[in-house]
């Protein structure tokens, strides 16, 4: 098999595996508990919840564990919405966001919230301009994606909450689920932050929110005790805890295993470059983790399946997506819908192989022939 689609998911780090089997049968009480048994959990969770503190440099934040990064943007999302109604009911996000996001702001719109997408540049970063003319005294929103999980942009979010300092009554959510593990994050004048261990070999099902002191939050699930009031149900000692070691591995040797990643992402993008009815989507704001491409003539599920004969693993959208549909985000940057039906992703990360690589390409060859006749 060869695995190109770390984006959608990664395997679990040994480490993370071992420690999950340990504390899942040492600490094992109810972080809730007044017994030794439930403090010993508390402790550990309480420790995990310092060090991701320390590893994202945001002591002035409270970490919310979730269930996913889906969960995470709905409560971020949803709750700033309900609670900071009465200063208004208007949102700003983008064409780029993942569908947990996407699907939330519909929902508030069916609520009678109205939401505005700010224009994607073509080389597929946020047009500041055009968010400075959305904004309004009674916008109580804006969420945008650190990186999206297609092409891999990288949204300059530093500029973004510099310019939202100046409208006290919005709140800046950022879905950093595609950012976290891959590269340093920046965490200033963000109001919440949104990811998922899963993305960088920690374990799926679980997610984290991080809220801003000052904010407050309509919960999604009500009742029982946790962490935090926002977010109900018994306490995962074992999910802070792998959490926590994920993010502290991911990011040990981290611009060793990024020059690694943009080795491959640039042996791919220079043969496939060459290809005449290859269409290179990601940008040079693109992380070297994805490369998306469309192929003139050819829908993306056609060439995913052929692709899939030959035990080739990629995306033709995000794994949450609607199939059958355009990608949003490559018409966002490219204005064209056919291309935006034929794009699919590449996404890499430090484990994959020259030799996958290598390999990919010949087995690329066969199926750009055959489909293409050319």
């Amino acid at each position: 098999m060869i695995y190109l689609d770390y984006a959608a998911d990664t395997p679990v780090n040994h480490k993370v595996l071992d420690s999950f089997s340990t504390i899942s049968e040492k600490y094992y009480g109810n972080p809730n508990a007044k017994h030794s048994a439930g403090k010993q959990a508390k402790r550990i969770i309480e420790e995990s919840t310092a060090e991701i503190k320390e590893i994202l440099e945001c002591s002035d934040m409270e970490v919310i564990y979730t269930s996913g990064a889906s969960e995470a943007n709905n409560l971020a999302i949803k709750g700033v919405a309900k609670t900071y109604r009465e200063n208004g009911k208007h949102i700003i996000s983008t064409y780029l966001e993942h569908s947990s996001t996407s699907g939330a702001l519909t929902w508030l719109q069916s609520l009678g919230y109205e939401i505005d997408l700010v224009t994607i540049k073509k080389d597929g970063t946020v047009d500041l301009d055009h968010l400075k003319e959305l904004l309004r005294n009674d916008t109580i929103l804006v969420s945008i994606v650190y990186v999206d999980s297609e092409l891999g942009v990288r949204q300059p979010v530093e500029k973004i909450g510099e310019i939202l300092t100046n409208y006290p009554n919005c709140h800046f959510h950022v879905d950093a689920t595609q950012a976290v593990g891959k590269i340093p994050i920046n965490l200033d004048n963000m109001d919440l932050v949104t990811f998922s261990p899963h993305k960088f070999f920690g374990l799926n099902g679980m997610g984290v929110l991080l809220r801003n002191e000052n904010v407050i939050l309509e919960p999604l699930i009500h009742g029982g005790i946790s962490t935090s009031i926002y977010r109900s149900g018994t306490p995962v000692t074992v999910g802070a805890a792998t959490t926590a070691l994920a993010l502290k591995i991911c990011y040990e040797n981290s611009e060793e295993k990024f020059q690694l990643v943009k080795q491959k992402n640039e042996m791919l993008k220079s043969a496939l470059e060459k290809y005449p009815l290859v269409y290179i989507n990601s940008t040079l704001y693109s992380l070297p983790h994805f490369l998306n491409v469309s192929i003139k003539g050819v829908k993306a599920k056609t060439f995913q399946s052929m692709l899939s004969s030959y035990d080739v693993c990629v995306s033709t959208k995000s794994a949450c997506s609607t199939e059958n549909t355009p990608s949003r985000s490559v018409f966002a940057v490219t204005g064209n819908r056919e291309q935006a039906r034929s794009s699919w992703r590449i996404s890499l990360c430090h484990l994959t192989e020259e030799i996958e690589v290598l390999d990919f390409l010949k087995i690329f060859d066969t199926c750009y022939s055959n489909l293409t006749h050319k």
